[in-house]
């Protein structure tokens, strides 16, 4: 039987930040713009997804006068991404 895919996580973009933050203790906005590809508006409205969910927690402050946001991924969002790689396994092995 095929395990039910998380929907919050089966969105590619929401899927390439998780990715992008489990390898990394923190990212930057910018840095998540550019490594995804996509617009600021898009990656904001799919972090704010993340971060009600408890997936990822974002911090935000100024570096000078430039607004800053910086995300880590938390310890429920390691434990829903686990579930997704293994519940995707599932489809995967049969």
């Amino acid at each position: 039987m095929y395990k039910p895919l998380n929907p919050l996580l089966h969105s590619e973009l929401r899927l390439a930040v998780m990715s992008i933050l489990l390898g990394v203790e923190s990212a930057d906005f910018v840095f998540l713009r550019e490594q995804t590809g996509a617009t600021a508006g898009n990656l904001s409205v799919q972090l704010d997804k993340l971060a009600k969910a408890g997936y990822i927690a974002v911090e935000k402050s100024f570096r000078g006068k430039m607004p800053r946001t910086v995300c880590r991924m938390t310890d429920a969002g390691r434990d829903a991404f686990a579930e997704y790689v293994a519940a995707l396994e599932t489809y995967i092995k049969k």
